[in-house]
């Protein structure tokens, strides 16, 4: 229900400024797309959303630079702004919002359960977070992610 509310205030910002919304999810798994298209007359804002799951698909879908991503990672502020940049490229939208992080297990000693990065892309800025969430477990991660990129998405709206 905490999904449903911040999508909500997510659509209502795009449609008070005339926007429209593209996600790029990763660890997400398209949740993110999922919360927005679950409430009814969604898409007059929601463009499309990108489920990126694997270095190949950042690459063929938003063009993620391979070399970007053999020297950061995925799980990465560079690799979470090429995300958004690239799902705003590749469609219609007017701001685009990102996630990749590690929602566990697979955890690693750089890149810890919890850790997440988000962007945030518009016609004329980009935005990165890194949130650590801790290890909670993949569904809390995956939630409290999704929280978030709406939370984030709906503040660069209304900014």
């Amino acid at each position: 229900m905490i999904a449903e509310a911040r999508a909500r205030a997510l659509l209502g910002a795009a449609r008070a400024r005339g926007w429209t919304v593209a996600t790029a999810e990763s660890c997400t798994g398209g949740l993110v797309a999922a919360a927005i298209t679950d409430i009814p007359g969604s898409s007059d804002v929601f463009d499309r959303g990108f489920v990126t799951y694997s270095y190949p698909a950042k690459v063929a879908m938003l063009g993620v630079p391979q070399a970007m991503l053999a020297a950061h990672g995925a799980v990465s502020e560079p690799v979470a702004r090429a995300m958004a940049e690239g799902a705003l490229a590749a469609s219609d939208a007017d701001i685009a919002v990102a996630i990749t992080g590690v929602a566990g297990p697979g955890a690693s000693d750089s890149k810890p359960e919890g850790l997440v990065w988000f962007a945030v892309a518009t016609r004329n800025a980009t935005r990165a977070e890194r949130r650590d969430f801790g290890a909670l477990g993949r569904a809390a991660v995956r939630a409290r992610s999704v929280e978030t990129a709406l939370d984030l998405a709906t503040l660069a709206i209304a900014t």
